[in-house]
């Protein structure tokens, strides 16, 4: 039997520093030494990884606590990774005690799970929390969910890579499904049914709805900004997990997100008071460009990545919400006929959305569509000993 050495990772939330700068160094760049080899694995962006735990960019640490483990072989080889997280936010409006796991990698070593997860459990347990939940992070901003099927295909970079012997070994443990989202993949430039187009036309007259002309990102983001994410507030309410975003996680989301936006691949619909009823959001893929960055932007990942955001012939459906008043009068398909006229004009082949809960008939306009169900992935839950 191997002897498996955990080791604790914390966040002082007075200095704003962790109790071991090495370790947290060695804890984000695991999984790019761990999956290097994988010809699926597309490396998530090191420095938004990094930014995530810090409390100076990122608002959701006012609210959430983790720890991180690492877990070392005897030789001082490090084997797997796992953070906990308690948000009291979530907690609070579901009414749960729950600890979220993720940033969750390891080889494929039953010995090297089980440690993670009972130190895990430990620390959780002394939390007062009476489950595991994951992959989640700290919001559902973040990537969440683990691939159940789809390995032969590339994931957006929004979305968690992991080998399929991951679930397995969870399963191991007496982990067993809380809820699966979805991924759906269709060819982009499929002509768009004429009945859809018809009815489209009738529900925009109806509800004297229009779409928002083409605009540069300063002017998107301070006239629309914040209108989306208020929607995306809305519309993901009732949503597994979700916790309303607040001001101060709009603001930084806006930062994050909208300099990346492509004017060519983005959709709002708004009333006739300029509310942002509906919008969809895509962009080129980037899962290519971090492959051959290696998730670095220096020193050459930047040309990479720039040159990636000027090809459009593989989409990735990013965002997409739909106010809850205004989910059952067709709206939804408005901004997506829109998005599909873009991708035939610009040449796109393939599209793939982010993940959507199975649950959520709503969003998943792609069944009207020639559609699959690219990748399934999945949260996981186990009651605390």
């Amino acid at each position: 039997m191997k002897h498996i050495i955990i080791k604790e990772i914390y966040l002082d939330k007075t200095s704003g520093k962790f109790n071991d700068r090495k370790l947290f160094k060695a804890f984000l760049n695991f999984p790019y030494r761990l999956l290097k080899d994988d010809k699926m694995f597309v490396p998530p962006l090191y420095m938004d990884e990094k930014n995530t735990f810090n409390p100076k960019k990122n608002p959701a640490l006012e609210w959430c606590d983790f720890r991180i483990f690492l877990a070392f072989e005897q030789s001082g080889n490090l084997v797997g990774r796992v953070c906990a997280i308690v948000n009291r936010k979530a907690n609070e409006l579901w009414k749960r005690k729950y600890v979220r796991f993720g940033w969750l990698d390891f080889q494929d070593d039953t010995q090297v799970v089980q440690h993670l997860f009972s130190a895990l459990q430990s620390w959780a347990g002394k939390q007062g929390l009476e489950y595991m939940v994951g992959p989640m992070g700290f919001t559902d901003m973040d990537k969440e969910g683990m691939m159940v099927e789809g390995f032969d295909t590339i994931c957006p970079m929004a979305a968690l890579y992991n080998p399929s012997y991951y679930p397995v070994q969870i399963e191991k443990l007496g982990f067993a499904k809380e809820v699966d989202w979805v991924q759906y993949e269709m060819p982009a430039s499929q002509p768009i049914p004429e009945k859809i187009l018809r009815i489209n036309n009738l529900i925009a007259e109806k509800y004297h709805l229009t779409i928002v002309p083409e605009m540069s990102k300063k002017e998107l983001a301070k006239r629309y900004g914040y209108k989306i994410f208020s929607t995306l507030n809305k519309a993901f309410a009732n949503l597994y997990g979700y916790v309303p975003l607040t001001d101060k996680m709009i603001e930084f989301y806006i930062k994050q997100y909208l300099p990346f936006v492509d004017k060519k691949l983005i959709c709002l619909v708004v009333d006739d008071k300029d509310e942002v009823v509906a919008f969809g959001i895509s962009m080129p893929t980037l899962s290519k460009a971090l492959q051959k960055s290696k998730g670095r932007l220096f020193p050459f990942g930047w040309y990479h990545i720039l040159k990636a955001l000027k090809n459009y012939e593989y989409i990735d459906l990013y965002l997409n919400g739909v106010s809850p008043e205004w989910q059952n009068k067709g709206v939804h398909s408005i901004y997506y006929a829109k998005m599909n006229e873009n991708y035939i004009k610009l040449g796109s082949k393939i599209a793939i959305a982010n993940p959507q809960l199975e649950t959520n008939q709503a969003s998943q306009i792609w069944t009207k569509y020639d559609s699959k169900v690219a990748i399934r992935r999945r949260a996981y839950i186990k009651k605390i000993d």
